[in-house]
């Protein structure tokens, strides 16, 4: 099967390697990592019209979205309307993700438990709101897309302030309980009908050790979670996953592809933090490579609505994936930093490294392109060997100012 890849980061990188096992890749725009599998093509994945012509010059029959932001604007839609397979939703069903404001009520409306919410387009308004709540720890959300980093929380009435000032010049607010618990990531294939709940990961959004500092985009993902287990996961389709996708159903919001729960574990019960419309970065590193069937098949399926009762097979390994970032990472950082000559594992066995935006230059030499450059997967038959694997493979990443977290996964595992 001939499949091409919407994106150019770390995720698309193992989406790439994923597929590439059995079926014919190419990446629009990819990365020097995805070249390694097959052909990248020269289309902007937010052109939609180029993605339609790249799709049908290259006689895809599917096409897999990775980034939300093709995704927000309709993609999918277009490609569907030029007769093309596409795993991903379209534009309505998107907006799960592109609009935090329209997932909270859609999420109230179906009964499903979350944070207590409210929503500000007026500055005054969340002036008192601050006020009211009396130095009180809250969540501050941006609506919109804002990858992974349109967050704060804080108890400090002057930054709440500041961060919602700041966010409700050019968009709407939210501001929610702060839950106490174990978060999840947690993704289900949908294919409009029927659904596949895969294993839990956990992601580390915070920049530093112990979950301190600011929020970044990821900076490393175990799979699967220990407490994660069957009675926890039973009540989180129960209670949040059966709900979401019976409710998309009776409003017309008609889902094919893979949809991104953030679930917090509290006292009280799970409780949805979130959707996302596509699969996470970096979750999906650390997820695909314990995947022990057909990607391709499974994704052809949920476009097709062809899903049915099949359940994805793993293979009851763990992995471990660690980013490495650039300078100055999740504020400005620099761009085109050449990587060093140690650089050389890409994708296999029991450790995988997978690139984001890197490129080639004229010379062939390896240069960054982002603020989250690669990631660093291992793989074990528990966490301590996957743990092992990842930041041996990632301390052999040498470029000027990269860093990565030296702690992901020791919470989760009690280390």
């Amino acid at each position: 099967m001939k499949i091409l890849i919407v994106g150019s980061g770390a995720r698309e990188h193992a989406l790439a390697w994923s597929f590439a096992k059995r079926h014919q890749v190419a990446c629009a725009p990819g990365n020097a990592g995805t070249a390694g599998f097959g052909l990248n093509v020269a289309a902007d994945g937010e052109d939609t019209a180029a993605i339609v012509a790249a799709a049908r010059e290259l006689g895809s029959e599917l096409v897999v979205v990775g980034p939300e932001v093709p995704l927000a604007a309709g993609l999918v839609d277009a490609l569907s309307a030029a007769g093309l397979a596409a795993f991903g939703p379209g534009k309505a069903a998107a907006a799960l993700e592109s609009s935090k404001s329209f997932a909270r009520a859609f999420s109230e409306r179906r009964g499903v438990p979350c944070a207590r919410t409210a929503r500000f387009s007026d500055p005054a308004a969340l002036e008192r709101f601050v006020d009211e709540s009396r130095g009180a720890r809250l969540v501050l959300k941006k609506s919109g897309l804002a990858a992974g980093k349109g967050v704060l929380e804080s108890d400090d009435p002057a930054e709440l302030l500041a961060f919602g000032r700041e966010i409700l010049r050019s968009d709407e607010l939210l501001a929610e309980e702060y839950l106490v618990g174990r978060e999840l990531s947690v993704f289900a294939l949908c294919d409009g009908k029927d659904y596949a709940i895969l294993p839990a990961c956990a992601d580390h959004k915070k920049a530093g050790p112990g979950d301190t500092g600011p929020n970044t985009g990821g900076m490393g993902a175990v799979c699967p979670v220990p407490y994660a287990d069957e009675a926890t996961m039973a009540r989180i389709e129960r209670e949040i996953i059966e709900p979401s996708f019976r409710g998309m159903a009776a409003e017309g919001l008609s889902y094919r592809g893979v949809l991104f729960f953030g679930v917090m574990l509290t006292a009280s019960g799970p409780k949805l933090l979130e959707y996302n419309v596509r699969f996470g970065d970096p979750e999906t590193q650390s997820l695909l490579p314990l995947l022990a069937e057909d990607l391709g098949e499974l994704c052809l399926a949920v476009a097709r609505g062809k899903l049915g009762h099949r359940r994805p097979r793993f293979t009851g390994e763990t992995a471990c994936g660690v980013v490495i970032a650039a300078p100055g990472y999740p504020g400005p950082y620099p761009k085109g930093i050449v990587v060093g000559e140690r650089l050389e594992v890409a994708a296999g066995g029991n450790a995988s490294l997978f690139h984001a935006s890197t490129s080639l230059d004229a010379e062939g030499k390896l240069r960054t392109g982002g603020g989250r450059c690669f990631t660093a997967v291992g793989i074990g038959p528990d966490w301590e060997s996957a743990r092992s694997r990842a930041y041996a493979l990632a301390d052999g990443v040498r470029f000027e100012g990269a860093w990565f977290r030296p702690d992901i996964g020791e919470k989760i595992f009690g280390r």
